[in-house]
Parts: structure tokens; C-alpha cells; sequence
């Protein structure tokens, strides 16, 4: 367990470990959601985006290329058990 001190100015400092054990940086949001026993869930903010974002995301210079035919081919013989 780890223990914060509040300062004067009602703030906490996390400690690196803790950043890290969240997966956050700088830059970085943290959620913190209030439960009716006096205690908080604290995590890294779910970041949101556009679905464009993803786009590409999965190319690697010099990877191999599919067509979506040939991805669509792939998945339906994994689904038939044929991989």
C-alpha cells in the first residue's frame, strides 16, 4: 500500500510507480470515480478518437500486404478449424 500526503493546496502527488503500475506519462489523463464507502477507483483515462485513427496502423514497411478478400478467406478457415 502506498500513502499520499495531501499538501496545503488539497493536492496529491502519485508517485512514479504508481504512474507506471496506470500506464500513464506525461501528457497522460487519469479518471477517478468517487464510491458511496469513501473510497476512490483510480485509472487511466480511456482514450477516445476517430476511427481513422486505426487506419494503418497495422502496416509495417517491407510486411507482407492482403487483399480483404484474402483476410476474409483467412478468417473463415480459422472459423472452420481449417488453420
Amino acid at each position: 500500500m502506498t500513502i499520499l500526503t495531501v499538501t496545503a493546496k488539497g493536492q496529491i502527488t502519485l508517485r512514479k510507480g504508481l504512474l507506471r503500475h496506470l500506464g500513464v506519462g506525461p501528457g497522460d489523463q487519469i479518471e477517478v470515480n468517487t464510491r458511496p464507502d469513501g473510497r476512490l477507483d483510480v485509472g487511466a483515462a480511456r482514450k477516445t478518437g476517430k476511427i481513422s485513427d486505426a487506419f494503418g496502423m497495422l502496416h509495417r514497411e517491407g510486411g507482407p500486404s492482403f487483399t480483404i478478400e484474402e483476410i476474409n478467406e483467412t478468417i473463415a478457415k480459422g472459423w472452420a478449424g481449417e488453420l
